[in-house]
């Protein structure tokens, strides 16, 4: 077990399900990119995923796209995040999950990647465009270095999709609200009840909900039935509106963040709660 499965089982315990927190490695640089997540760690965030910036994507909306393009100007490279997880380290056991596409990763050597990610300090990787059909080459590496692979599912993946991720999936599982890219959407139905519960029944693995996340009242509702809930573009706008002035940033995202870890009691704990 590494930092993600511990963290789920701590979670677990306590009646909580985990906040997953996504920010954009090198926005506005990595020094800062260091500060933000021992922030978020601070004011809640369970996990979290360190975007890897990628001139071409295809499943991030305009929030993100943008904080790529930040990134990559400000010079951040594959290697300089794994050196920003490293420095993380030397301060926090958080767990870290490099999410990315395929390019750059395949750019650098698989099994370098797997290997160097794991000595940084990393948990697991994500690897959006790496359908499972063609991940054994990878994950052979990621088995070998400790490394959880994460995969996405969709509100559309059928039985047989959902049977094949359980095969190659390792940590959790990644289930995408809506049919489309990344952004905030504040009036999501979240009609993913049934689908959660297949994809835990045959992986055996938690469930973490994102996409579109961006309330404490949508965190609640991913409560009744997600093991983890993912915000992403939400957090990626603050560092965009504020990301110039260190400590105005890190002030908003810890009441932003706050106010999310406070909503991710199960309703069996806040039924308690109300009791009292």
């Amino acid at each position: 077990m590494n930092r993600i499965t511990n963290k789920f089982n701590e979670l677990n315990e306590k009646n909580r399900i985990a906040l997953v927190t996504y920010i954009t490695a090198g926005d506005p640089s990595l020094e800062v990119s260091e500060d933000i997540v021992l922030q978020l760690e601070e004011s809640g965030a369970d996990i979290i995923e360190l975007g890897v910036p990628f001139s071409d994507p295809m499943a991030d909306g305009p929030a993100i796209q943008l904080a790529s393009e930040r990134a990559l100007e400000s010079g951040t490279t594959l290697r300089g995040v794994l050196n920003t997880v490293k420095n993380i380290r030397k301060t926090s056991q958080v767990p870290i999950i490099l999410f990315g596409y395929y390019n750059p990763f395949f750019h650098y050597g698989l099994e370098k990647l797997a290997k160097d990610a794991a000595e940084a300090g990393a948990d697991g990787i994500l690897v959006v465009d790496l359908p499972p059909e063609e991940a054994p080459e990878f994950k052979v590496h990621t088995d070998k270095a400790g490394l959880n692979l994460v995969f996405l599912l969709a509100p559309t993946s059928t039985t047989e999709r959902v049977e094949l991720i359980a095969d190659n999936a390792s940590g959790f599982v990644y289930l995408v609200s809506v049919t489309g890219v990344t952004g905030v959407r504040p009036d999501m139905n979240y009609s993913l009840d049934d689908l959660a519960n297949q994809i835990k029944r045959t992986t055996g693995l938690p469930v973490g909900v994102g996409f579109g996340v961006s309330s404490p009242e949508q965190v609640e509702e991913i409560a009744e039935y997600g093991d983890a809930v993912i915000v992403g573009s939400a957090i990626v706008r603050i560092i965009e509106q504020h990301g110039s002035n260190k400590d105005i940033l890190l002030k908003e995202l810890s009441g932003f963040i706050g106010g999310l870890s406070g909503a991710c009691n199960k309703p069996e704990l806040r039924q308690k709660e109300k009791a009292k």
